[in-house]
């Protein structure tokens, strides 16, 4: 009879125990199925997405316009000319790394010119694709191995090659995580052009948009890189709206074919070209531009030489400023 009630306790006491078991069991398998898959890593916003969402909170509304460039909206600044008769629109085109309220000479000509009679539209472009990064698969890592065997013996002792084989992991591990944060694209031409497409959209929106304010004269202003691309736009797309076009401090973005030089000497409408002389790499490269327009037959290619002011940032914005406006509309008296 004792025997019997300690069957029964026993049969009971596993009812009670095997459930709980497999519901600890159901809860730990999912979570141990999620450990062992690999995680996807989501790909970043592009850089210049976060600079506009930032002038989105730092800018007034009233200035803010959101345009269109095919598929992509995009956030462009804009100022209306102080004056009943304003003499157009510039197109402020920002360089690499630059916002639409970039506080050197982006920022302060887009503020100025509409007290000079000159409306502003300063975009925001995006990013090379040369410098987008991408997602990728990370790899869980490998379960820690146990010291000793099975049988509770000491783990065998260790290859001579071991190292060996580490080391050539590691390396192909390494090589791997290279080749997953490298762009999308591998082929530069394929990249540039790609670049460019997008970019030009932009600018056909922002040359439209200005159409819509029934300027009289549209400029395009490109800084640093923004000069580079406004001149390839211009030599490519030949829009007729565009009247002129000023490049301040301009530069050649990395990776790309065809240099300024071969550019903007080229162009049929009335070029300024704006450099710093005390500047050594500034002025070798206005030099090599020049060069450039002098080899071709009435060129419409101009440069003005500025001086750098380090460290009188104010004086040296309100430089570039009157020598621009000076070069738009030569009747304008300080």
């Amino acid at each position: 009879m004792f025997v019997l009630k300690r069957t029964a306790l026993s049969a009971l006491c596993l009812s009670l125990i095997l459930p709980c078991t497999a519901q600890v069991l159901a809860q730990e398998t999912p979570a141990a199925d999620a450990d062992a898959a690999p995680a996807t890593r989501q790909a970043l916003p592009e850089r210049s997405q976060e600079d506009a969402q930032a002038l989105e909170r730092q800018v007034p509304k009233d200035e803010q316009q959101t345009l269109q460039a095919g598929s992509d909206s995009f956030l462009a600044l804009w100022k209306p000319a102080n004056t009943p008769a304003p003499e157009g629109v510039v197109i402020i085109v920002p360089g690499a790394g630059e916002s639409a309220d970039w506080p050197r000479t982006v920022g302060p000509l887009r503020r100025k010119f509409p007290d000079a009679k000159w409306a502003s539209l300063s975009l925001s472009l995006p990013d090379l694709l040369a410098e987008s990064p991408v997602a990728r698969k990370e790899t869980p890592a490998p379960p820690p191995q146990p010291d000793k065997d099975v049988k509770g013996a000491p783990a065998k002792a260790t290859p001579a090659d071991a190292n060996a084989n580490i080391a050539q992991a590691t390396a192909a591990e390494t090589e791997n995580s290279e080749s997953a944060e490298a762009p999308a694209s591998t082929d530069p031409a394929a990249s540039e052009k790609a670049d460019a497409e997008r970019i030009f959209a932009r600018l056909d929106a922002a040359v439209a948009y200005a159409q819509q304010q029934n300027a009289r004269s549209v400029v395009l202003l490109g800084s640093g890189s923004g000069a580079y691309w406004s001149a390839r736009y211009i030599s490519e797309r030949q829009p007729p709206q565009v009247q002129k076009l000023v490049m301040v401090a301009a530069q050649n973005p990395a990776r790309v074919e065809h240099s300024l030089d071969s550019l903007a000497a080229t162009l049929k409408l009335p070029t300024a070209d704006f450099y710093y002389a005390n500047q050594a790499g500034a002025r070798q490269a206005a030099v090599n531009r020049l060069q450039a327009s002098k080899r071709l037959k009435d060129s419409s290619y101009h440069q003005v030489a500025l001086t750098a002011m380090p460290g009188n940032q104010a004086a040296e914005q309100e430089q570039l400023f009157r020598r621009i406006r000076g070069w738009l509309s030569p009747q304008a008296v300080d």
